[in-house]
């Protein structure tokens, strides 16, 4: 009894005690993130300091890699083809964002305030697209669009109009492209524009309403600026979606006729093809510093804004 109360007073195994004490708490939070560290320096940091490295060399995937500074930085910047593939995707951006922006929200509009009991088969029937396969999808489109034996050029023959080379002709691939793109993503638009419609309290617009606000002049000074916040993370996000654009013209028009879908990934793929992978890590920083100060010149037109 006497040795255990000396034990309990002993200074030297109270501080020893209090110190693993301290030291686990302030290790503890450490352990636990450690595994997605780790996880994120192998697969994502690593990667990109790689590649980054890879972008100043000549390298086709064996062998010693070749020094080159800034050669394949400056032959994309004066190469015709890189500068056609920016504007390729810049073209399909504005053929898609403004418009399946405002569909959705309008679209989430009505969703958010419908008094049925068919929303959530609504939400569920517009996510269906974006979870569908986008080969599968794809590849649909290309029997629905084929200009001899389609469905779309059979129902304007029935019309007796003639048919369109919606994948053969410069001039309808892109609006093809386009569409298969925003019918494949605009529910999910909808979806991240109803999450930020829903997060508006009710009272705002039950004061307008005694106000005497129409339903038009709600939508326009209180639905539109407060869930602005919403809709520019959805541009931003369609806008990286739009310039990596890959599967569907790969599938779809094999960036043809005369290059005119070749957009900026299908463009990095052609690297990649040619075993060019120097010149390819050099075109995916391009394409990121591109994409980066798109998205900071949204942000600052939202802060202005603001």
């Amino acid at each position: 009894m006497a040795e255990m109360m000396i034990t309990d007073h002993n200074p030297a195994l109270i501080r020893r005690s209090r110190w693993r004490q301290l030291r686990a708490k302030t290790l503890a939070p450490y352990v636990f993130v450690l595994p997605f560290v780790a996880i994120f320096l192998a697969f994502s940091v690593y990667p990109m300091l790689f590649t980054l490295r890879l972008s100043f060399t000549r390298w086709h995937g064996s062998g010693a890699a070749t020094w080159v500074g800034f050669g394949n930085y400056t032959y994309l910047l004066t190469n015709p083809s890189f500068w056609a593939s920016m504007a390729n995707s810049g073209i399909l951006w504005l053929l898609i964002v403004p418009a399946q922006i405002i569909v959705a929200l309008v679209v989430a509009v009505l969703l958010n305030s419908a008094k049925t009991r068919l929303r959530g088969f609504y939400r569920t029937a517009f996510i269906v697209p974006f979870v569908t396969p986008l080969v599968a999808i794809a590849q649909i489109w290309v029997v629905l669009f084929d200009q001899n034996y389609g469905a779309i050029n059979a129902g304007l023959n029935l019309l007796g109009l003639p048919n369109i080379g919606w994948l053969t002709t410069s001039a309808w691939a892109k609006p093809t492209l386009a569409l298969l793109f925003a019918w494949k993503t605009t529910g999910f638009i909808i979806i991240i524009l109803l999450s930020g419609l829903q997060s508006i309290n009710a009272a705002v617009y039950e004061a307008a309403s005694i106000d005497g606000a129409t339903p038009y002049r709600q939508f326009w000074q209180i639905t539109v600026p407060l869930v602005r916040r919403t809709m520019m993370f959805a541009v931003v996000l369609q806008t990286l979606a739009v310039f990596q654009m890959f599967a569907e013209p790969f599938v779809v028009t094999q960036g043809g006729p005369y290059g005119s879908t070749t957009t900026a990934g299908y463009y990095l793929y052609n690297h990649i093809t040619r075993a060019d992978l120097g010149t390819g890590a050099a075109n995916s920083f391009l394409l990121i510093i591109f994409v980066m100060a798109l998205s900071l010149g949204f942000v600052r037109l939202l802060r202005a804004k603001d």
